[in-house]
């Protein structure tokens, strides 16, 4: 029987994923303790979920490009370790704030979330690098996705288990708790990955040849190591119109994303007056079609990259028609009334926001595997201004014109990536072919 040891690396990548969305959207689940604790109102509060995405920007671009030099490894173990430590320290935040920031609680909590939101930054972009090293060229859309899995499972997943933590111990030892499992993943992590299925004895002849073949790859696409010798800068970035609009329609993504996951429960506790005990389900069912779409956006960019040979169906062309869609759900939810209808547009405008997620960084293996942990971090980084501006806002927008205003800018931001992703067109941009001492641009 064929053993594919990359597909147990992929799973691990889930499962890290997976522990990395609960850490991060478990502050949810404990709003109304924090709150009511050290005071805070609704602009104060979407400060609080707005702060990590200061630290995860940063975290992201420099993540990025620290995976692509040090190797994604270095940077598995070191982030992993430290947003498992300021996941914990998330407990004392408000507690540190008074007694070190001039009794603002507030200071506290921001110095942790942007903190934690830093270290949790270079996880995407080292998905990225870790695929463009493990993944075999036909499988790479889906491969993306498979990495990307562990986001609405996460999500999915964040309020039954913080529910069920808060049920049984306090809003405190659930971050304890939360960030010694992260450094448990750590352990095992780092006894089990390599940087390149090269350097692992697991991975046989057979395996190593299909990761690295070039038979089945378009016209269009290049190699690992072709892309390598080419010798890309960093800033080369700004100059594709390519990778900057597939980041903008990723903000998109990101924006519509982090909006479900920060607000939802409040929305829920406020508009339609449920307690904690029954947002363990009613806070799964955004995600649940998130799931499924992730995986199958993967395996549908990958068949119609197979089916047409245009990278540019395969991977903008779904973008688009799929944040269109999102766009229209997120744009009828102040129109109904119950929280079924509510909840179900919602599912289903989330299940189409998922749908392309892997090719907003496969975009970017496409076009140059060799900067995927660079390039991805750069894209990441304007990507998770969303992760600022989408809880901030929704709070001025909830304190100034109620909820309705919410769902309306999620379906604005959706549109605008919608537009954005027309103009993508991935693939092969520099070839190492230098003429006069310069280097030749291909389509």
């Amino acid at each position: 029987m064929k053993r594919n040891f990359r597909h147990l690396i992929m799973g691990m990548i889930v499962f890290m994923t997976v522990i990395n969305y609960i850490d991060r959207g478990a502050i949810s689940y404990a709003q109304e303790s924090i709150i009511k604790l050290f005071h805070l109102n609704p602009k104060s509060w979407g400060e609080v979920l707005g702060y990590f995405g200061y630290g995860y920007m940063f975290g992201a671009l420099f993540g990025g490009a620290l995976s692509d030099r040090k190797g994604p490894k270095f940077v598995w173990l070191l982030a992993g370790t430290a947003w498992s430590i300021f996941e914990i320290g998330t407990a004392f935040a408000g507690n540190i704030g008074l007694a070190l920031f001039g009794g603002s609680a507030l200071a506290g909590f921001a110095l942790f979330r942007i903190l934690f939101g830093l270290s949790e930054g270079p996880i995407f972009s080292t998905i990225n690098r870790t695929m463009a090293n493990w993944a075999a060229p036909k499988e790479k859309g889906f491969a993306a996705s498979v990495g990307l899995l562990g986001t609405p499972l996460g999500a999915l997943l964040t309020a039954p288990v913080a529910v069920a933590l808060l049920s049984i111990t306090t809003w405190k030892i659930m971050f304890v708790i939360l960030g010694v499992i992260g450094l448990i993943w750590v352990l095992v992590w780092g006894k089990l990955f390599t940087n390149l299925p090269e350097e692992h004895p697991s991975v046989s002849r057979e395996e190593l040849a299909e990761i690295r073949s070039s038979k089945d790859l378009l016209q269009s696409e290049t190699t690992l190591k072709e892309s390598e010798e080419a010798h890309v800068p960093w800033y080369d970035f700004f100059k594709n119109p390519t990778l900057i609009f597939n980041a903008i329609g990723y903000f998109s993504f990101q924006y519509v994303n982090f909006l479900i996951l920060t607000w939802t429960p409040k929305y829920l506790q406020d508009v339609f007056h449920f307690k904690l005990a029954s947002l363990w389900y009613l806070g799964m069912i955004p995600w649940i079609g998130a799931v499924f779409t992730v995986l199958i956006g993967g395996k549908v960019s990958d068949a119609l990259r197979r089916k047409t040979g245009s990278l540019r169906i395969a991977r903008s062309g779904l973008a688009v028609v799929s944040l269109l869609l999102t766009a229209v759900c997120f744009l009828f939810i102040p129109t109904v009334h119950s929280v079924g209808a509510v909840l179900t547009l919602m599912a289903i405008g989330n299940a189409f926001n998922f749908l392309p997620n892997s090719v907003y960084w496969t975009v970017i293996i496409d076009t140059e595997p060799s900067k995927a942990g660079t390039f991805g971090g750069v894209t990441h980084f304007f990507t998770n201004i969303a992760t600022i501006v989408a809880p901030t806002l929704t709070g001025v927008l909830v304190a100034g014109s109620g909820y309705k205003a919410m769902f309306i800018a999620a379906a604005i931001a959706a549109a605008i990536g919608m537009l954005c992703m027309v103009f993508v067109r991935p693939g092969k941009t520099y070839v190492n072919k230098q003429i006069n001492g310069s280097y030749t641009v291909v389509e």
